[in-house]
């Protein structure tokens, strides 16, 4: 008996909770949601305001913002790994660097190549060989026709 199995889709797809609001986006927020209580509850009011737009900002940039199609702690973490833990890797940008040539003193002697041109092929020649491709190589084409009529 053959077996089958249900292959998942959508695998790449977060769950929503709350309309567009995935399960990883609510609790971001409720943890800047704690974040905002306690400075409410640690700090004066001046200070309050000043970490209520900082941990906004940071919670808004944690939760929502993507940065080429993946999420910004993703980014983030790809970021501070490439610049502190690995930091050997290295880009290399190519330039164009000018390089000068030396020259034998045999090449100073001009040597000049004469290329035989050929000629060009007739239109009925053409026509020949396309057709002997199109036929697939049945048709031989005029002179092979000729000479096996003539064998004949």
């Amino acid at each position: 008996m053959q077996e089958r199995f249900i292959v998942p889709q959508f695998i790449d797809t977060e769950d929503k909770i709350l309309g567009p609001i995935t399960v990883r986006q609510f609790v971001i927020v409720l943890v800047g949601a704690l974040f905002e209580f306690l400075s409410y509850k640690l700090a004066d009011f001046g200070l309050f305001l000043l970490e209520t737009i900082i941990i906004a900002v940071l919670v808004g940039a944690f939760a929502f913002y993507k940065v080429n199609g993946m999420p910004f702690h993703v980014f983030a973490v790809n970021f501070i790994e490439t610049t502190f833990k690995k930091p050997r890797i290295r880009v290399w940008h190519k330039e164009h660097i000018k390089v000068q040539e030396f020259k034998n003193k045999d090449e100073d002697k001009k040597t000049e190549e004469i290329i035989p041109r050929k000629s060009p092929i007739s239109h009925k020649k053409l026509s020949e060989l396309s057709l002997i491709i199109d036929t697939g190589g049945i048709y031989k084409g005029e002179k092979d026709a000729n000479i096996e009529n003539n064998a004949v």
